[in-house]
């Protein structure tokens, strides 16, 4: 993975981070996903990873959207 990409949201949910991935996505701001979980027991996480130069849109899309 380039180091032009930023992590934005950690989760253990895999649903909330392709969610998360695709409304991103959908607003313009092209994101990644990186699953980091032991997938027998979904132990670990997930990391939503967007450009550096979008990171401040989409931490403004996480606040705007009220996403924990």
């Amino acid at each position: 993975m380039s180091e032009n990409w930023v992590k934005v949201y950690t989760t253990s949910n895999a649903f909330a981070a392709e969610v998360l991935k695709q409304g991103l996505t959908e607003a313009g701001i092209p994101a990644v996903t990186i699953n980091k979980q032991l997938s027998a027991y979904n132990i670990g996480e997930i990391n939503v990873l967007v450009n550096k130069v979008d990171f401040d849109k989409a931490i403004e899309y996480i606040v705007e959207n009220e996403i924990e």
